[in-house]
Formats: C-alpha cells, structure tokens, sequence
C-alpha cells in the first residue's frame, strides 16, 4: 500500500510541475481551443485537468497495480480523443506532439503478447507494429511515442536545410473514409536541430544505462536494443525542395544522423516535393542508393554495424516500376523496403466527398487495398529475400494480420492512429496477436507471405 500511496504522490508532483514548467503548446492551438472572451487562460484549464487527473488517478492507481493503471489510462484517451476532431487538422497534429512531448499521454507498462517479438536486421522488436514517419517529423517526441507501445517510431522526413513546406491549409480529413490528404511538402526543421535532440536522448539513455544500480529484467533487456531506449528508432531522410543535387541531400542526411538511427530510410516517394518520385526510376534509384551506401559505410561503426538502410516507394507505380525498383533492390542488397507513402490516386469511396478533390497524397483506409497489393507483387519479385514494411491504411489488428501475409515482416501505420488515438495501440496488438492464433501460427516469423504458401 506503501508503494501505492507514493505513487498517487507522484502523479500529483508531476501535474503540479508540468504545469508551472512546460512550455504552452502552439499559439493558435491555443487561441482555437481557449477564446479570450471566456476569460480562460490555457495555464488554468490545465492546472485542472492535471491536477484533478493526479488527485483522480492517484487515488485509483492506490487500489490496483501499475500494469492495470496503464490499461486504464489507455482506455481513457477514448474520451479525450474526439475533442481533436474539432481542431484544424494541423492543429491538432501540432498539439498532439506536444502533448506526447510532455508526457501528457499514456505509457504502456503492460508486457507486449511473446508471440508478436520479431527479430529483424540483429535488433529486437517486442512487436511489429510502427508509427510511420511524417507523424513526428522533427524527433520532438520520440520518447513519448515509444512509450505509446510501438515496436518501433520513424520520424521525419528530415531535410538538410530547414524548409516550411507548402503553404497552408495543407492537411484536409475525409472523415467519412478514415482517410486523410495532405500536401505538407516534407516541412522541416532541418537535420542540424533533430541531430541535437536525437544526440541529447542518446546522451540520456546511456546516462542512465551507466548510473543504474540494478540489474534490468529480461523484458527490460529485450526492449533496450533500439537507440533511442524502449523500442526501436528509424529516421527517414528527404532532400530540400530547391535542391539540384538529390543525392547530396541524402548522403548529408546519412552522415549527421545514422548515428542516432536503429535504421534509416531514403524517402523518394512523397507527391508533395516536385520532382522526388522520379528518383524511383530504375538508374536514378540506383545511383542515388549506391552513393548512400558509400556514404554510410565510410563512418567509422562499433560492433553493431551500420544502420540497415530502406527505401521507401510509392503505390502509384506500373508493374515495371516494381520489377525495376525490386531489381535493384537485391543487386545492391538493400536492407527493406518500406510498402507504401500516400496515392495520388482517388479510389472510388472518396469520390464526392468534402476535400477529395484537394490536391496531395491520400492516406488511410482507402490506401490499404492499393498499398497492399502493391506489397503482395514486391515479395513476389523480391521472393521473400528482403525485408517489407507494410504501410497504408491500417486500423485493426485484421489489417495488420492481412499485410503480414501478403509479406510484410512489420507494420506501420499513421492515419489510423490520429483518427483513434493511443488506444488503438494495444487494442491492434491484441487483434493481431488473436488473429496469429486463431490460424495456427506460433510467431509472426510463420506468417510473413502466407498467402503464397
């Protein structure tokens, strides 16, 4: 009971500091959710809410233990969730980083199903399940993320140079489809400044790796492989919009940042840059891929070896754009690919709907047939030899499970998780997890391409 009461404390300790020393979240933000003529200041509304969450919480987490708590918590954002849907899109992604860059969101305490670790390129991940890059596009809440459960976060697009992206409003929900159309045109605050907060939580995780007194557990040893901590940490890497030279961009993105990464990614696949989807073309992918791979094994590497390296591609492609990019992709021996960015393309379920007509990449829902068709016909023309993520319109365990046996090894989503929330999370996990079971399967390894066996 001891432990418990010190607990209750603690949350409340936390509410009363985070209060007085974390900074406001975005100004329009809070212009949108506080008028001036309520009188209201944001410092008050969340001098509230946090502290009635402490007294609240405290008093509940007194009667029961951690693991349980979490799942409460998780269970709780159900309620707050739906308030984003009346922000501006963008707002509400803005205020949804700082939140998870504050630690106002939950932190999963509860042992992920043995049967969803995956081991993949030597780096263990307790499940296969991501958040896909775009969502944290500047590494400001990447501990907060991981903590939501996630095998593993990728954040950016980071360009060398900071970039606004095109101009607003350039995030347009279809709420009907579960589908998201956005046009941000890979704004960015540039490699320099995610270097520094990716390097201070490196510094942060082995400063506490050194100054621990206790041995950690066998969970604890199995999640502390990524370098970002609990989890594991991809980063994903653009070129500047004016830039003339592509793949300069990419190799000044590998040289500042590997280092920081448990994988990298080389994105040429986003509709909102001119020009960048032509990098997918059979030579153009292959020069650019080649210098980066030069790049990034002239750094200097302990014994774990450089980062794997992916390329992420586009739904949007003929069968001899995939024959190609698969071509290259087993010549150079790439470590994965990542299966898909946004379509172009506007499916017939959003048809007539309020923004369909937006210009932008289309994500959600309405991807995931395309996107996941396209990931079928890759493991084919790769034949299984390299590792797939399966990304594009997930939103249930099911889904996962469907891209798992089309060839995927893991998983992201994005769209899905900024319509339901955190807990989405471990509601997928449990799906996934019941669907591997229900078929037969021991592992998420016996799954991956059943649908050709």
């Amino acid at each position: 009971m001891a432990w418990r009461m010190r607990t209750a404390a603690a949350i409340l300790r936390n509410a009363q500091f985070n209060t007085l020393h974390t900074r406001s979240p975005p100004q329009e933000v809070v212009k949108r959710i506080l008028p001036p003529k309520y009188g209201l200041t944001w410092g008050r509304l969340l001098t509230g809410v946090l502290l009635g969450f402490g007294i609240g919480g405290g008093a509940y987490v007194s009667t029961m233990d951690e693991a349980t708590f979490s799942g409460w918590l998780f269970e709780a954002t159900k309620f707050v969730n739906p308030l984003f849907s009346l922000l501006d899109p963008e707002d509400a992604h803005r205020f949804a980083i700082w939140a998870a860059a504050h630690g106002l969101v939950p932190r999963e305490k509860r042992p992920d199903p043995s049967i969803l670790e995956v081991e993949v390129w030597g780096r263990k991940f307790s499940n296969p399940i991501g958040l896909a890059a775009g969502f944290d596009k500047n590494a400001e809440a990447v501990e907060g993320l991981l903590g939501l459960g996630f095998g593993f976060v990728e954040v950016g697009s980071v360009t060398p140079v900071p970039q606004e992206g095109n101009p607003k409003p350039r995030v347009f929900r279809l709420p009907e489809q579960g589908a998201v159309i956005n046009r941000y045109g890979f704004n960015s605050e540039g490699i320099v400044t995610v270097a520094k907060r990716l390097g201070a939580q490196h510094a942060k995780r082995k400063l506490a790796e050194t100054s621990s007194t206790t041995l950690p557990t066998e969970t604890e040893q199995h999640k502390s492989g990524g370098k970002a901590g609990p989890g594991i940490l991809g980063v994903n890497i653009g070129k500047n919009k004016t830039s003339e030279d592509a793949a300069a961009d990419y190799v000044q993105g590998v040289h500042t940042l590997s280092q920081y990464a448990d994988y990298m990614v080389i994105n040429v696949s986003s509709p909102n840059t001119p020009g960048l989807r032509k990098l997918q073309g059979r030579k153009q992918l292959q020069d650019l891929v080649k210098k980066v791979l030069v790049a990034r094994d002239e750094m200097q590497w302990g014994e774990e070896g450089p980062p794997p390296l992916l390329v992420k591609i586009a739904p949007d492609l003929s069968k001899q754009d995939l024959a190609d990019i698969a071509a290259v992709a087993l010549a150079l021996r790439l470590d994965g690919l990542i299966i898909s960015n946004t379509t172009v393309s506007r499916p017939d379920s959003v048809i007539g709907l309020a923004h369909a007509d937006e210009f932008g990449g289309l994500s959600g829902k309405p991807l995931f047939m395309l996107s996941t068709d396209i990931l079928r016909e890759m493991y084919q023309l790769t034949r299984g030899r390299i590792t797939l993520i399966g990304c594009g319109g997930i939103s249930s365990g099911e889904d996962a499970y469907k891209k798992i046996r089309a060839g995927a090894t893991l998983v992201q989503l994005y769209t899905g998780f900024s319509y339901e929330g955190p807990a989405l999370i471990p509601l997928l996990k449990a799906e996934l997890a019941a669907c591997l079971e229900r078929d037969g399967f021991k592992s998420v390894y016996e799954a991956v391409g059943a649908d050709y066996r």
